[in-house]
């Protein structure tokens, strides 16, 4: 799911759909408008789920999209290599991630974790 939102909206910290990919909005430069254009806005994200950054450009009365990013509890049923069995905490649906590698020695079996999911596509994150 998306909302559509006004460029100068955007804030450093939180997400803007770049290339079709969630990002989150890592730093925001806005210029004064000139003498024959609008002011414009350089926005640098980075992808939520593949860690590449990206920049945006465009004049702030521009509109762009705004993922719903949602975080999420789960338990682990079971850890096989770096895969992990999750059972959501709110809807008790199972499903399966990958578990990243800094998170292989946090990740153990009955325990809980964070997660997020946003446009179709969730990943084990932890505080």
């Amino acid at each position: 799911m998306k909302v559509q939102v006004e460029v100068k909206e955007l804030k450093e910290g939180k997400y803007v759909i770049v290339d079709d990919e969630p990002c989150m909005i890592k730093s925001i430069s806005k210029s004064k408008p000139g003498k024959h254009g609008s002011a414009k806005a350089r926005i640098d994200v980075i992808g939520l789920f593949d860690g590449q950054k990206r920049s945006f450009v465009g004049p702030i009365s521009d509109k762009t999209y705004v993922p719903i990013v949602e975080r999420k509890t789960a338990q682990v049923l079971n850890v096989k290599g770096n895969i992990a069995q999750l059972m959501d905490m709110g809807d008790f649906s199972t499903f399966e991630l990958t578990i990243p590698e800094e998170y292989k020695d946090r990740v153990t079996e009955g325990g809980e974790i964070t997660y997020i999911t946003a446009m179709g596509k969730s990943k084990i994150e932890m505080r």
